[in-house]
């Protein structure tokens, strides 16, 4: 089956208001009829991204959401709120907020729900941490963070998911293809639609782009640090629309 792709940049706790021209320049310098781009910045400029994004191809999300619509949750935003700051995508379950924050796989199903209720389309992440890749365990533990992440009704229209092995966000390291290519075999074969897109996340950079994005499986990127600047993450989507 072919999917459409997606470049997702998260641009994490990074980016003040100058950083727009870099959401702007990337907007007006890759439109791409092929691969669908979006970016998820700080909730401080979600607002003011997907404002100066109107008329073009990149969509905005949030890096969060609440599991609640509205209540007394000091710091935390809904999906109600992404919604109306201009987002259409939320990325959850991100190793981050799972090992800063304590998020179990069933919170993270909760705040799916919240989102696809909210209209949003979810970025689901999972990833091992390099101890249980040692362990021999890493198909073990993505499946269970993916059976227990993703509620009932997991489809194409409202769920995307992101392979991002711990041990290599932020790091400059990445997995072999042939370790790429096995998670991303596993996750087809364990998505709960077929029409769901896999995207690989972890020190992904133009350099690297078109080896993992020829491998089966990888419709897509999540993209860190390279998401920042719209040379580099431009770059990623040439690479990803080529494969």
């Amino acid at each position: 089956m072919s999917l459409r792709k997606l470049a997702a940049g998260n641009w994490k706790m990074n980016g003040r208001m100058p950083q727009l021209a870099e959401a702007m320049a990337l907007a007006g310098a890759h439109p791409s009829p092929t691969v669908d781009v979006l970016l998820c910045p700080p909730a401080t400029l979600l607002a003011p991204m997907a404002q100066a994004m109107l008329g073009s191809a990149v969509a905005v999300g949030g890096q969060d959401c609440h599991a609640a619509v509205k209540g007394a949750h000091t710091g935390d935003i809904s999906a109600e709120m992404l919604v109306d700051a201009g987002a259409s995508y939320v990325i959850l379950g991100h190793s981050e907020r799972r090992a800063d924050h304590g998020e179990t796989s069933a919170m993270v199903a909760a705040k799916v729900q919240a989102a696809w209720a909210a209209g949003l389309i979810a970025v689901v992440c999972v990833g091992e941490t390099e101890t249980q890749r040692d362990a021999g365990e890493t198909l073990a533990v993505i499946g269970a963070q993916l059976a227990g992440s993703l509620p009932e009704g997991a489809s194409a229209q409202n769920t995307v998911v992101a392979y991002e092995p711990v041990w290599a966000i932020g790091t400059g390291r990445t997995p072999t293809p042939e370790q790429i290519a096995e998670v991303h075999a596993f996750l087809r074969d364990k998505a709960p639609d077929a029409g769901i897109r896999l995207l690989y996340g972890g020190s992904v950079n133009p350099g690297n782009a078109a080896t993992i994005f020829a491998l089966a499986n990888v419709e897509g990127a999540l993209v860190g640090g390279a998401s920042l600047k719209a040379e580099d993450f431009g770059q990623i989507i040439a690479a990803l629309q080529e494969a």
